[in-house]
């Protein structure tokens, strides 16, 4: 992929001393923003003259396609001068740098792909006859389908490679590698039955669990037990039967056995022994009446372990992967709505994935009330495979902290006290929490907490060294980290903010935290787990990340799918990666090692022409990288990044 070294003479660009908070770039490296984006311009110019000479294609339009510029805001041209001060001649103002979300940021799909859908009964060819009959509103003929289909990516599938079938037949966007001469779907029959048992990918939502959990047909009793412990402020511990209400089931819920027909024929009010549990059906063991001591639950043990932090959006199972590759041992699911999780929504189930190689692995819950929260965790103790749950009280966004979750449980102390303790009861397996260390910049309230969530039930406790109002600003604390670590034991905590390099790990971990944990640092560079356990720098090339995208890319194909709406949502995702990726710094180029994460890079022209593309800011260029791996976009595509800018205050 690189076309040869980009040599950037140090007279032709932003020399001498750097501002503060700039990486110190090799002044020869260096340039200035025109000069950065004419290079890439030039050199993509170059590139698409080959090609198009290549395909014999008529005209020579050069132009980025309308379809992928940035959207710009009224009256404001592309060189970022509004129409205004243009027309009056004024010298254009320095432009306040963009913090937070892209909120409205369009969300595009392919409209070919919802016009000339084929049936599922035709793509599963398992499906004798369609389901939904003269009602179906999909395509039933194959050779109209494949006359509006794209064309293929490229000419190896993914799925077909790795598992010997591809589920999405005709509709693959690399479907000439496993389609016979008349249409037919091939399979590798050995290869298949190698993937028949077990599966790769664990904690899915079944349809019939899905279907009562939205007609809430689910009982929750440890939960019912729990809260109602909780209610008459009782300690923890083992619950007479006889004290705890009776909760209305629906008839076929889970969990529900036979002996709950065998009702008392004297009803409610009869007069029964105080020591009696209760009638059972059958012999009664440990299991009807006493529940885990937090010493008989399975420990989690991961002191000096490197933890990949639970990243929202970024932090899917392909990239988890990723990190698994290079080192990382205790990875955690995205952020999950608990809420959400007890309606069955399927989008939010996706998100407590579990992929085979992680062999420590966890789910992050957030919710804001004891019962929703306590009610969720029983329901995950019995439906998926987790080696710990872990609450969220470190989200920082608005949108969680205004309905009084994340950050805004270290003020509802009562609440925060009834969720961790509910939610330890009835978990069989470890129960963590992740705080910051406050809501106000100046007012630390962590190492008040600490202590409590040590008798409340926490295994562990996560400690970001930032508060709400800081956000991703400022420097870590880690000596108020290190203060916390005292608070806590004997409870190991773990630290997290700030972490680069291996120096900024050793040093971390000389405040005497149990671990450390890697959030943006493994955005930035996933290798930063081979580099802390090597305790070297490692100078990657750019060919060697190219290679990093294209694995990310394949295991994107395999969670999401290889149809064309399985590679758009591949695509959305890596181009989400690359703007944080691109904030990278390659070693050979710095001046002073190691890169600090509060260090923006200025404009430099890399070794070659692919270690540039990789450092622009422009979102016209992810894309251009996005079509090295997953061919062109849709004619009507549009990204926008969830994030208007990083801070590197």
């Amino acid at each position: 992929m690189a076309e040869g070294p980009a040599e950037a003479p140090a007279e032709s660009g932003g020399g001498g001393d750097l501002e503060r908070g700039v990486a110190p770039i090799k002044p020869q490296y260096r340039t200035t923003k025109e000069q950065f984006h004419e290079f890439l311009e030039a050199k993509g110019q170059e590139k698409a003259c080959r090609e198009t000479e290549a395909e014999d294609r008529v005209g020579n339009d050069l132009a980025e396609p309308e379809a992928k510029r940035i959207r710009l805001e009224d009256g404001q041209r592309e060189d970022g001068q509004t129409e205004k001060a243009a027309e009056h001649g004024e010298q254009p103002q320095a432009q306040k740098r963009a913090r937070g979300q892209n909120k409205s940021r369009p969300h595009m799909k392919p409209l070919h792909d919802d016009k000339n859908r084929l049936c599922p009964s035709l793509i599963q060819e398992s499906t004798a006859k369609c389901f939904f009959g003269d009602r179906c509103r999909f395509l039933h003929d194959v050779g109209r389908y494949l006359e509006t289909k794209p064309a293929d990516l490229g000419p190896r599938c993914v799925l077909f490679e790795t598992f010997g079938r591809c589920p999405y037949g005709v509709t693959c966007r690399f479907a000439g590698a496993h389609l016979g001469p008349e249409g037919q779907n091939l399979v590798q029959e050995e290869l298949a039955a190698l993937w028949d048992h077990p599966l790769p990918v664990r904690n899915g939502l079944d349809k019939s669990l899905q279907q009562q959990l939205r007609k809430r047909k689910i009982r929750f009793e440890r939960a019912e037990q729990a809260l109602f412990q909780l209610s008459k402020d009782q300690p923890p511990g083992p619950t007479p039967v006889a004290a705890v209400p009776k909760v209305p089931v629906a008839e076929g819920a889970p969990g529900q056995n036979d002996c709950d027909a065998q009702q008392d024929p004297a009803g409610p009010g009869a007069d029964t022994p105080p020591s009696s549990p209760g009638r059972t059906c059958g012999p009664l063991t440990d299991e009807d009446i006493v529940r885990l001591r937090p010493c008989e639950k399975k420990q989690l043990d991961i002191r000096g372990k490197l933890y990949l932090a639970p990243l929202t959006t970024c932090g899917n199972l392909p990239f988890r992967r990723i990190c698994k590759r290079f080192g990382a041992d205790v990875t955690c699911g995205e952020m999950a709505v608990c809420t959400n999780l007890l309606q069955g929504q399927m989008s939010e189930w996706a998100l407590l994935k579990r992929h085979q190689c992680e062999d420590i692995f966890g789910v992050q819950l957030e919710g804001a009330f004891p019962d929703t929260m306590t009610k969720c965790a029983e329901l995950l103790n019995r439906t998926i495979e987790v080696d710990f749950v872990d609450i969220n009280v470190g989200c920082p966004i608005d949108l969680v902290y205004r309905k009084g979750g994340g950050c805004a449980l270290m003020n509802r102390t009562t609440k925060f006290q009834q969720i961790v303790r509910g939610m330890s009861q009835v978990l069989d397996v470890p129960l963590t929490v992740k705080i910051r260390t406050g809501v106000q910049e100046r007012v630390n309230l962590a190492h008040r907490l600490l202590p409590g969530l040590r008798d409340w039930g926490a295994a562990l406790v996560t400690l970001h060294g930032r508060s709400r109002e800081q956000r991703y600003t400022k420097l870590a604390d880690w000596q108020y980290i290190e203060q916390c670590v005292k608070a806590a034991s004997p409870m190991p905590l773990f630290g997290n903010g700030d972490i680069l390099s291996y120096e900024d790990a050793n040093l971390a971990m000389q405040t005497g935290v149990a671990g450390i944990m890697i959030a943006r640092g493994a955005l930035l560079k996933p290798w930063l787990f081979t580099e802390i356990k090597e305790q070297r720098h490692w100078d990657i090339s750019s060919s060697e990340r190219l290679d990093i995208l294209q694995d990310f890319t394949n295991y994107g194909l395999e969670h999401w799918g290889s149809d064309t709406q399985g590679v758009e949502k591949t695509r959305r995702f890596l181009l989400e990666w690359l703007s944080f990726l691109c904030r990278y710094v390659p070693v050979g180029l710095l001046e002073r090692l190691p890169q600090r994460i509060n260090e923006r890079p200025p404009y430099y022209l890399g070794r070659d022409y692919l270690e540039t593309l990789m450092a622009s800011p422009k979102a016209t260029d992810w894309i251009r990288i996005s079509e090295m791996l997953l061919g062109p976009v849709p004619s009507n595509f549009v990204f926008l990044p969830k994030h208007k800018a990083n801070a590197y205050k």
